[in-house]
């Protein structure tokens, strides 16, 4: 599991660059500032999880014995990271509304995946 999410985490962080920079240079004359906006939240939440998600790796190397609620979080920072910033992307670039009520449900499993890193780090022995 921790070659896994330290993998994940290391695309993750390298392609939320990729996407700042893309939005920073490509998408700037071609979409509108409220599109380019919702584009560079959703590159800042995927780094920031993307670096969650290296610290729930970096933990799984030191704990001997990892606790089930430390993996889960992992799998939370990946499934959220896909749903809340693959449907800001997906947004941003379309234009098609319903897709904004996905992104609630990837903003909830980030925080489960942060619910889930304290309930990880409150039990550990």
């Amino acid at each position: 599991m921790t070659k896994i999410f330290l993998s994940l985490a290391a695309i993750l962080g390298g392609s939320s660059v990729a996407a700042g920079a893309f939005a920073s240079h490509a998408l700037r004359e071609k979409i509108s500032e409220r599109s380019l906006l919702i584009f560079e939240t959703g590159a800042r939440y995927q780094m920031y999880h993307a670096l969650a998600l290296l610290a729930v790796a970096i933990l799984l190397l030191s704990i001997e014995s990892p606790p089930p609620s430390l993996i889960a979080s992992g799998w939370l920072f990946v499934i959220g990271i896909a749903i809340f910033s693959g449907s800001l992307y997906a947004l941003s670039l379309t234009g098609i509304k319903y897709l904004g009520a996905i992104t609630p449900l990837g903003g909830a499993a980030l925080i489960a995946g942060w619910c889930a890193l304290a309930f990880a780090a409150w039990n550990l022995k």
